[in-house]
C-alpha cells in the first residue's frame, strides 16, 4: 500500500535506505571511471547517500496513493 499525500510509512523509510545505500557506491564508481582512477573519499560517499535517500523521500512525501505527484487520489 502506498502512504497518503504528505506522509511517510515505515517501507518508505526502508526503501529510502536502500536507495540511499546503492546511490553512494555507485556515484563514487561512476567518478572513478570518469577520473580514471579508485579513490574512496568517505565523505563524498556518505553525502551521495543522503542526498540519493533524501531525494527518495521527497519524492514519495509529494505523491499520493495512486502514484500521482501532488494529489492523493
Amino acid at each position: 500500500m502506498k502512504s497518503r499525500l504528505w506522509s511517510l510509512q515505515l517501507s518508505d523509510w526502508w526503501k529510502g535506505l536502500i536507495v540511499a545505500v546503492l546511490t553512494a557506491p555507485l556515484t563514487i564508481i561512476y567518478q572513478s571511471i570518469s577520473a580514471g582512477s579508485l579513490v574512496l573519499d568517505w565523505k563524498a560517499i556518505l553525502l551521495a547517500g543522503l542526498a540519493g535517500g533524501i531525494a527518495y523521500l521527497m519524492k514519495n512525501i509529494a505523491t499520493g496513493t495512486r502514484g500521482r505527484m501532488l494529489t492523493n487520489g
